[in-house]
């Protein structure tokens, strides 16, 4: 009986965070009340202020509902025979992540904190944006240092350019697509950007050396 208790509970949890995704979506984060979320789920209030302490805690939980952890998507790739492919490795990361975040929940929830949540009582979208921003770049500069070690990377740029390169193209496209996700395939369009750019950013062959 515990058991399904907890289990009714974290589906209540749930059901909450689904209905303030909708009401933040629809209305902003500092237009939408408690009340409007909980009679968006079909519950009360206190329903709500069960599972979490205030609307910036609930906000909190959204954001990381729907975070992707760098490490994990390296982990998702984390094949032997990219052991020595630092780059390699970064392309496939970064093809998965654009891929994921044309999942709907993913694009809704991000659209919120960019252009739906304004700085509102304890909730900061800046200090969040933020802090995702310098978790992708520690991971991407990592595996830039690794190239550059491997004398993969292109000489002409250090592990801190070519993770600023990376990581500004990333959200130029993930930016562009937002304002109008209908008008082209982030993962498509995205992804022949990607492979580009790290064409660009490898060590040149010996063959292309030598024609220069």
């Amino acid at each position: 009986m515990p058991r399904r208790t907890k289990a009714e509970a974290n589906i209540t949890r749930e059901t909450l965070l689904d209905a303030a995704e909708r009401a933040f979506f629809d209305n902003g984060v500092a237009r939408t009340s408690l009340e409007q979320i909980a009679s968006h789920a079909g519950m009360t209030r206190g329903a709500v202020y069960w599972h979490f302490k205030n609307k910036a805690a609930l906000f909190h939980a959204l954001i990381e509902r729907v975070r992707m952890p760098f490490e994990e998507l390296i982990e998702e790739v984390d094949e032997p025979a990219l052991l020595d492919s630092p780059l390699e490795t970064l392309r496939l990361v970064c093809h998965r992540g654009l891929t994921r975040l044309e999942q709907p929940q993913l694009r809704r929830v991000h659209s919120i904190l960019l252009h739906r949540c304004e700085f509102f009582s304890d909730i900061n979208p800046l200090e969040m944006q933020n802090r995702m921003a310098q978790e992708c770049h520690d991971g991407l500069y990592a595996q830039f240092c690794k190239a550059h070690e491997y004398n993969l990377l292109n000489p002409a740029l250090s592990p801190e350019t070519a993770t600023h390169l990376l990581q500004s193209t990333l959200g130029g496209l993930f930016h562009d697509w937002l304002r109008e996700p209908d008008r082209f395939s982030l993962s498509e369009k995205g992804g022949v950007v990607i492979d580009t750019l790290f064409q660009l950013m490898s060590q040149p062959s010996s063959d292309q050396r030598s024609s220069r």
